[in-house]
């Protein structure tokens, strides 16, 4: 091979190169998806959803104890028993009720991570009535579990009274949980993922 044979060569490589260049520049990138369950991303959706379904279940709580005659932050007031004891009832307003509120919603969030991952991995492809039912039943299976499982044994060993379940009519308890769960129901669909699909690729751009 002569030396204008070489040059020749190198002129065709070069050209070769400059359009596979051009070829992968007009080629859109291929955006990263999920190939399986993304747990991160339900975890982190339900962290946030989970502050907006207590907001629900709190505010829930202040029009109710508001409509019988009773303190608006009635709800906060008992569970502040729990590393108060007994005078966290006659608590009026606030800093401590302010940090009881904000303990509460945090409590919510973390609650969230799981019951958004139960949502998700179970009643994925379930109606909203199936999705509604299940939730129920894990809210309900929470406050049976937290209330008559846990504090009311905790607390009288820990503070000597058990202010939380006396204090708290059955029923209050119950609604309370089961308005965290529809919430989470009703916002559900804001935390599913969905992978970004580009509407043009580079070469359809202007």
């Amino acid at each position: 091979m002569d030396h204008s044979d070489k040059l020749q060569q190198i002129e065709q490589l070069r050209n070769q190169l400059e359009r596979l260049e051009s070829e992968l520049r007009e080629e859109p990138p291929t955006p990263w998806r999920a190939t399986s369950y993304y747990t991160a991303y339900y975890a982190n959706n339900g962290f946030m959803l989970g502050m907006f379904a207590a907001i629900s279940s709190l505010l829930f709580n202040v029009v109710g104890a508001t409509l019988v005659g009773k303190h608006p932050l009635e709800l906060i007031r008992v569970y502040l028993t729990f590393p108060l004891g007994e005078e966290a009832l006659s608590l009026e307003s606030g800093l401590t009720l302010a940090i009881g509120c904000c303990l509460y919603i945090a409590t919510g969030m973390l609650l969230g991570i799981p019951m958004y991952l139960a949502l998700t991995r179970w009643t994925g492809q379930a109606t909203f009535f199936r999705r509604l039912l299940v939730a129920s039943g894990l809210m309900l299976g929470v406050w049976i579990v937290n209330y008559y499982c846990v504090l009311s044994w905790l607390q009288p060993l820990l503070f000597g009274g058990n202010w939380i379940i006396q204090e708290i009519p059955w029923w209050v308890g119950a609604l309370t949980h089961l308005v965290y769960g529809w919430t989470m129901v009703l916002l559900y669909p804001l935390g599913l993922y969905h992978p970004y699909l580009p509407y043009f690729t580079q070469s359809e751009r202007p």
